[in-house]
């Protein structure tokens, strides 16, 4: 920005002289030939005229400029007709103060700018021998030499820089000055050789030269001023700036700051020039978002390097040169060394890249969020048992947690969740849980209620519904909604009660990522249905692995960064047999991790209804059983005492008949009576049957 800009005011210098250089030259021919006088004025009002379509880079006060030697311009061709001047007031008033200008100011600006590019070459040069400096102490000698040597030249080019630019800003107060003062000495001069010239000039031309007299004194009197400020601020640089002269200052006094997530600085880079040889190149680099980006000198923007989201960076040994670091793409495939001027540099452009390859620069405060992440990473205690021993006299104390800024969205089949602060580390995570951070197949075999039983790992699968002759388990489900996420890690945990076991969890996972560089991630689909959370492959659609619904017990997205969300499943077995576990998954998405706890949340309350709307169909069913078992019962009940009414008719019709039989008959029927009493209404029917 800074060479840019100085490219502006060194095209604005330019334009001025050659705009001076007319000036002089019209004025000139006045002073010279009196003969041509009335030319050589027409001319000077011409220039005048054509201020107005000059177009400086750095015209500020261009209408005011303007419309004030518009005026001089109408004046000065009104006075062309006369055709004497005085040539000592033409001399004195008029060419002294343009040729001062001219041949003074102007070159002052010329020669400065050499010196600034001499003391830069020299600076650059300087640069580039401690650049190639090596690392053994027997060249200490050449170290000191060669230190010294960096030191004279930046100094002397900061110097010779701030000159040249208070000489740059000078000049646009000198050239209103320039232009006023020959055009006032000019017209004075008229005034006074034609004694006051005409009275319809006179009036007009005092009150106008007079106001131009007070602007030309108050733009001197602001230019000393704005002098004076330059100078003041140039010794106040020269004081402040004297330690940032040596190449390499004392990191105990300007310490690395290890919270950015935006750096900019001239790197050398490697470049390969054979199998075994290679160069080295100076260039200007910067971090654009997840981009390390780079500018030649003179060029109008910077270039890609490299995309440094997800990436990796270390520090390396490379051709004894110290301060170097390589950069590694995500997908492995392309790397870059670089080194950087000082220790400071060095471990700051080291902090900036871990911190943005962790898309820390996505979020609201990036700073705020790098410096808590680097703060957990060093008091953070992996739970892993190969570096748990290591760190176990450095685990914390769990502390308070802060309230979060906006309330999270979780859910949950257990009881409400009770505050951090009463919960200790241990009855969280269990203290011998390895994290998990890649989805492979021993998660399966850890549990094998999960995976196995479904049948559903290693298949092919449509998250919109699969065809094919077995009917997916899915396809009656009637939500289906695809999120894209990164999975981070796993782990078991104690409890699955409250989401501050999600919140551990989360902190826990992060901090084993910050301490062991892990920063790749694997990327899936994950499909919410009602009955399951699946995990698809983007590429192959197989499912990597499937969550049964009713096991997800808690969900939750992180109190700060809603992109973190993680969920704990319940599942039967694990190491300890006859039990149950219950294993938190952590996972990264695109969009707010509120919307997947969301969908998850509805996902259980469809399946909630839907296994109400199952058992009270059940229900419906037996209650109508019932009725018809009662109702055939009914009907036949209702058949036999239909039978019996069918049989009493007959009987009563067979008696009439048997009355009118013999009445030896009758005589043997009534001795028979007397038994018939005996026998009951049973004995009865049967005996008038028979």
């Amino acid at each position: 920005q800074t060479r840019s800009l100085l490219g502006v005011f060194e095209e604005d210098a330019a334009a001025i002289s050659n705009y001076i250089n007319q000036l002089f030259q019209a004025m000139h021919r006045i002073y010279d030939a009196q003969n041509e006088l009335s030319a050589a004025t027409h001319l000077t009002s011409k220039l005048l005229k054509e201020y107005e379509k000059q177009r400086f880079p750095l015209g500020g006060d261009d209408e005011v400029m303007t419309s004030t030697l518009q005026q001089f311009a109408k004046v000065i061709d009104e006075l062309s007709s006369c055709h004497a001047v005085l040539s000592t007031q033409l001399a004195d008033a008029m060419m002294f103060p343009i040729t001062q200008f001219k041949e003074r100011d102007l070159k002052e600006i010329l020669t400065l700018k050499e010196v600034f590019q001499i003391a830069s070459n020299d600076h650059d040069a300087a640069i580039t021998r401690y650049s190639r400096l090596s690392k053994r102490k027997e060249n200490e000698k050449i170290k000191a030499e060669v230190t010294e040597d960096v030191y004279t030249s930046r100094k002397k080019q900061h110097q010779t820089m701030m000159h040249y630019f208070c000489a740059l800003n000078t000049l646009q107060y000198k050239k209103k000055i320039s232009l006023l003062e020959p055009l006032l000495g000019y017209m004075q001069a008229q005034i006074s050789f034609f004694k006051m010239g005409s009275e319809n000039l006179t009036e007009q031309l005092e009150e106008f030269l007079t106001n131009i007299g007070t602007s030309v004194q108050n733009v001197r009197r602001e230019m000393d001023c704005e002098v004076e400020n330059m100078q003041q601020t140039i010794e106040d640089l020269e004081v402040a700036s004297d330690p940032l002269y040596l190449p390499d200052p004392d990191t105990t006094k300007f310490p690395a700051h290890r919270n950015l997530t935006r750096k900019a600085g001239y790197l050398n880079a490697r470049n390969k020039t054979g199998l075994v040889s290679s160069s080295w190149e100076r260039q200007f680099y910067f971090t654009q978002g997840g981009n390390l980006m780079s500018q030649a000198r003179g060029d109008v923007a910077g270039g890609l390097v490299m995309d440094i989201d997800n990436c990796s960076v270390m520090a390396v040994d490379c051709e004894d040169r110290r301060y170097c670091f390589q950069i590694t793409s995500f997908d492995g495939k392309k790397s870059s060394i670089l080194q950087a001027e000082s220790k400071k540099d060095y471990e700051e452009w080291i902090c900036t890249i871990n911190n943005i390859s962790k898309q820390i620069y996505l979020s609201e405060n990036p700073e705020e969020i790098a410096a808590r992440v680097n703060q957990s990473a060093l008091e953070a205690v992996t739970p892993s048992p190969s570096f748990q021993q290591r760190h176990e006299s450095m685990r914390p104390a769990v502390q308070s947690r802060p309230p979060a800024a906006r309330t999270s969205s979780t859910g949950s089949l257990g009881s409400d969740s009770t505050a951090l602060s009463a919960l200790s580390l241990d009855s969280l995570v269990a203290p011998d849980t390895p994290i998990q951070f890649d989805i492979i197949s021993p998660v399966s075999e850890d549990l094998p209620g999960q995976a196995k039983s479904s049948g559903q790992s290693g298949r092919r699968t449509n998250p919109f519904g699969e065809s094919g002759g077995s009917k997916p388990e899915t396809e009656d489900s009637i939500l289906h909604q695809l999120f894209i996420v990164r999975f981070l890690g796993s782990m078991e945990v104690k409890s699955d009660e409250s989401p501050d076991v999600v919140y551990e969890t989360m902190r826990q996972i992060l901090a084993a990522r910050a301490i062991h560089n892990v920063f790749r991630m694997t990327e899936s689909h994950l499909l919410v249905t009602c009955d399951c959370l699946k995990l698809i492959d983007p590429q192959t659609q197989v499912t990597r692995l499937r969550f049964p619904l009713p096991n997800v017990v808690l969900y939750a997205t992180h109190q700060e960064n809603k992109r973190l969300f993680g969920f704990v499943l319940r599942t039967s077995g694990g190491r300890v047999e006859s039990r149950q576990t219950s294993i938190c998954y952590i996972f990264e998405s695109n969009n707010e991790g509120e919307k997947i706890c969301d969908s998850v949340g509805l996902a259980k309350q469809i399946a909630l209804h839907a296994e109400l709307d199952r058992k009270a169909s059940e229900k419906q069913k037996e209650i109508d059983r019932v009725k018809e078992k009662q109702q055939k019962e009914l009907n036949k009940q209702k058949q036999i005492e239909k039978d019996l009414e069918e049989q009493s008719r007959l009987i009563a019709a067979s008696s009439r008949s048997n009355q009118s039989s013999t009445e030896g008959q009758f005589v043997v029927l009534s001795s028979s009576q007397s038994e018939d009493s005996d026998l009951g209404e049973d004995g009865k029917k049967k005996r008038e049957s028979e």
